[in-house]
């Protein structure tokens, strides 16, 4: 089987951890044996890529290909203008993802299926593409595609379309499963796989180092994602001000709210308390969980938060809000604590919560390994030979 994955969310060279769970999909699924891959993961066009250009100039240092762990993989580009993107984005796309398909044919891999992920723009490019090539196409849902983007006029009939014309589509949680019956889309061949956790990478380290560089002496909990609203980083710097004054808080990422969050902090008082990484490598990430006594997610919205099985897997509860497939991923007390309000004070309840009764951290990885790829990767490959032997 030949599988051509078409995604916007997909690592490279000068962004090694875009998308990261996309590209770990993939690789579990060729594990299994019996398929081949290539990728066409269109990143936007800019002219410059000084670093003082921010995410556009990471984009824009994007090799044109590459090969990352055994998959060939082609970047063109494609147009994203400010403001009107999103009506502008998937014809833009099509335009991208026809020329590397182009690409890969002339070079002798004619693929049985387009497998697509994020369904707008992407799975709407790719809906597109299916047609004009005549090939079959799966559409993987992930969170906003279908938890925000469907509240807008446009992107809502185009998501409707792409859904009516594939041959299958994939949810990475049931709760997503639910939003997309209640947004009109019924498909027979609509199937509910979570992502997995790599328990290999993410598996329990020394603490000591991390403690060690932060000068970290008491409880800390870490908050992990882009800086952007819906993440609800500032939520969790609020509820460090009600938490004993030993607790440090870690947050790793970059984006747009940077300079609030810390303003915030500041303004708390609580700007010795609080640890700004950046934006770290994903092989960092274990360390950081190792030495964490709890994640905070504090989302407005989720698809399949991974970065809950990650932290789990180190040994680290969760404390979550509760949106998305939070409630399928802490169903015991050693996975953590759901937050049935979005508030500071709940989750400042939520943390105390866990920290008078912790889990032992061997019980919280032992809940994690229970979320690997196996069923998964079976699952698509099941589907996919459904969608090719019956067409």
């Amino acid at each position: 089987m030949k599988i051509l994955t078409v995604t916007t969310l997909y690592p490279n060279a000068a962004m090694p951890t875009h998308g990261v769970f996309v590209e770990n999909r993939l690789r579990q699924l060729l594990g299994l044996g019996g398929i081949e891959a290539r990728v066409i993961a269109p990143v936007p066009w800019f002219p410059f890529s000084h670093p003082r250009f921010g995410a556009r100039a990471r984009f824009a240092a994007a090799p044109g290909a590459e090969t990352r762990h055994g998959i060939n993989i082609l970047h063109p580009r494609y147009m994203l203008l400010p403001k009107i993107g999103m009506n502008m984005a998937p014809r833009s796309l099509l335009g991208a993802f026809l020329r590397g398909a182009e690409i890969w044919q002339q070079r002798g891999y004619d693929f049985d299926l387009i497998d697509a992920h994020y369904f707008y723009p992407d799975g709407v490019a790719a809906a597109w593409l299916g047609r004009r090539l005549n090939k079959p196409v799966v559409i993987t849902a992930r969170g906003s595609d279908l938890n925000l983007l469907p509240e807008y006029p446009r992107p809502a009939r185009l998501i409707r379309e792409a859904a009516a014309s594939a041959a299958g589509i994939i949810t990475v949680s049931a709760a997503l499963a639910r939003r997309a019956e209640e947004i009109g889309i019924r498909h027979p061949r609509l199937r509910v796989l979570r992502n997995g956790v790599d328990t290999a990478l993410f598996r329990p380290r020394d603490a000591g180092d991390v403690r060690m560089r932060f000068a970290i002496t008491g409880p800390l909990i870490v908050s992990v994602g882009n800086l952007v609203e819906n993440k609800g980083h500032d939520l969790v710097i609020e509820a460090l001000r009600d938490l004993p004054a030993d607790t440090r808080l870690l947050i790793a990422g970059d984006g747009p709210e940077d300079r609030r969050l810390r303003d915030l902090a500041r303004r708390l008082g609580l700007e010795k308390r609080v640890i700004f990484t950046g934006r770290l490598p994903h092989e960092e990430l274990p360390a950081i969980y190792s030495a964490a006594d709890a994640l905070v997610l504090a989302s407005s919205r989720e698809g399949w938060p991974n970065v809950l099985l990650e932290a789990m897997a180190c040994g680290a509860p969760a404390v979550a809000t509760d949106v998305g497939g939070v409630g399928e991923i802490i169903t015991a007390p050693a996975a953590g604590r759901i937050v049935q309000t979005r508030t500071a004070a709940a989750i400042v309840a939520a943390i105390r919560d866990l920290f008078a009764t912790p889990p032992e951290r061997a019980a919280t990885r032992a809940h994690a390994e229970k979320f690997d790829w196996e069923a998964t990767s079976r699952g698509q490959m099941a589907l996919f030979r459904d969608i090719l032997t019956t067409a």
